[in-house]
């Protein structure tokens, strides 16, 4: 993908303002030519398509004072095109993702449910008791303490108490719907396994390392449950 600002530019100016080998004979070249690694490594993630001959003469130009060779008009111009361009692939991209992770999810419940031992609720949530406690039930108002670790249905890890070796203590009405639900069928001392639609976690946008429309899978330990204070 072009940057637009070649049909500005002479295949000449390329020959003046690249060359084709650079003196690193001291150490403030040295320094430099450092300095171009290192934006040219970030550069190379995160603007894979630019056209990088254009790029180095805008870079040449400016430092050095010279005026640029296209007006601020047409500059905006190319700009806005390339960035209206490259969010519209990534769009694109997202949407591609979110289909193929509801194809997914919506597989891997479908197989799950079938599985001994797994519980289907009315809103689609899925369950398996591993261990069942004797205290009280959690309700919407309390607060708990829990082990955790979560999965998606590919098995990747993306977050786990557990691993951190501390419990996590919150609000039940302070997290996503699957596990507001799930709690509340948890008796103090319950393990159980949740498998959550994404419909009842982060839909179809997501959060962080979970992607739009993830199933999500999660060991839960009911640890302790502190009633609200009266």
């Amino acid at each position: 993908m072009a940057l637009g600002l070649a049909v500005s530019l002479s295949t000449s100016v390329w020959a003046e303002n690249t060359p084709a080998k650079v003196a690193l004979d001291t150490d403030a070249q040295k320094v430099g030519y450092s300095f171009g690694q290192m934006f040219g490594q970030r550069l190379k993630g995160s603007l894979p398509e630019i056209e990088v001959d254009a790029f180095l003469a805008g870079i040449r130009d400016a430092y050095k004072g010279e005026p640029s060779r296209i007006s601020q008009e047409e500059m905006a111009r190319v700009m806005q095109a390339y960035q209206a361009e490259q969010q519209a692939k990534q769009q694109q991209a997202f949407e591609k993702l979110a289909a193929e992770n509801k194809a997914r999810s919506d597989a891997f419940l479908a197989e799950n449910a079938k599985k001994e031992g797994v519980v289907t609720t009315a809103s689609g949530l899925q369950y398996k008791v591993i261990r069942q406690g004797t205290g009280p039930n959690a309700t919407e108002d309390d607060t708990v303490v829990v082990h955790y670790t979560g999965t998606l249905t590919t098995g990747e890890q993306f977050d786990s108490s557990v691993a951190r070796g501390q419990p996590a203590t919150f609000p039940v009405k302070g997290v996503i719907q699957g596990w507001v639900e799930g709690l509340q069928l948890m008796n103090k001392g319950s393990k159980y396994q949740l498998f959550i639609p994404s419909g009842l976690a982060y839909g179809p946008n997501g959060n962080g390392r979970i992607g739009p429309n993830e199933a999500l899978v999660f060991d839960v330990e009911l640890l302790d449950i502190k009633q609200p204070a009266q």
